[in-house]
């Protein structure tokens, strides 16, 4: 389970994107970025986040601590902004708080030196997720502490979208070929060695552990489902089938990174 805190100031808005996160203070004195269950994409956004950051803690893969960041109906009355307004009082209950990571800088792969062994570890995570958002447009990355911290994967199993055919999920091909750490992913850790190191930590328990911290206010009624817990059941379902299909999607990411190394 995610720690829960309670939310009491809005800071301001980030105008980047369409769901107009928000830096807010919580009562645990601390600082978040919030993304709102109320905003446009919906809250599936939110359980990808909150999935796939489980999974990167899993890999030894660096991201945000998340928590469950909890909104009282009231909240969005003093704010001026009417679209701010509409946003807080659609987003009553929990939301998602990813810590504000205070002097972080964007990611420049010209910038900031690559490790091969993590570019190519992120790259298998992310065909792993099919997080088709981390390109060199929008690496979805910051530089923290003199390390790259990964960011924002909201964008990732798709598959949650289309239930009924999410068993394509499995074997689909990553497009690699935009990833902002494609170039880097050769030398020291191959795909290959990044496979052998990190498929086996993903086991069920691991997968399970993962899906458990999402909150059942996220994951709406769906046709087929009885209840949350057999959506987090789909989703254990869904990963450890891709996982084990992992040879339908190495085979084009082992080309995309032979192609720029050629």
């Amino acid at each position: 389970m995610m720690e829960r805190v309670r939310l009491t100031r809005y800071v301001s808005p980030f105008r980047e994107g369409g769901s107009l996160p928000g830096l807010m203070e919580a009562d645990d004195l601390g600082s978040y970025v919030v993304k709102f269950r109320g905003a446009g994409q919906g809250p599936k956004v939110l359980v990808a986040e909150v999935l796939c950051a489980g999974l990167a803690g899993v890999l030894g893969l660096p991201v945000p601590r998340l928590v469950e960041a909890g909104l009282d109906a009231a909240f969005g009355r003093l704010e001026a902004d009417p679209e701010i307004q509409d946003l807080l009082r659609a987003s009553t209950g929990p939301n998602l708080g990813v810590d504000f990571l205070p002097g972080a800088l964007d990611f420049s792969a010209r910038a900031f030196p690559v490790d091969p062994v993590f570019a190519s570890r992120v790259l298998w995570f992310d065909a792993l997720t099919n997080n088709v958002d981390r390109s060199w447009r929008n690496p979805n990355l910051l530089w923290w502490h003199r390390k790259p911290v990964l960011i924002d994967h909201g964008a990732a199993l798709t598959f949650h979208y289309n239930w009924a055919g999410a068993g394509a999920f499995a074997t689909r091909p990553y497009a690699a070929d935009d990833h902002v750490l494609l170039g880097f992913a050769s030398g020291v850790d191959t795909v290959d060695t990044a496979d052998a190191a990190l498929a086996p930590l993903l086991d069920e328990d691991a997968l399970r552990t993962a899906a458990a911290a999402v909150p059942d206010a996220w994951l709406e009624p769906e046709a087929g489902f009885g209840s949350a817990q057999d959506l987090r059941e789909a989703y254990v379902t869904q990963l450890s089938a891709r996982l084990r299909a992992r040879d339908a999607w190495l085979a084009p990411l082992r080309e995309a990174v032979s192609g720029v190394r050629a």
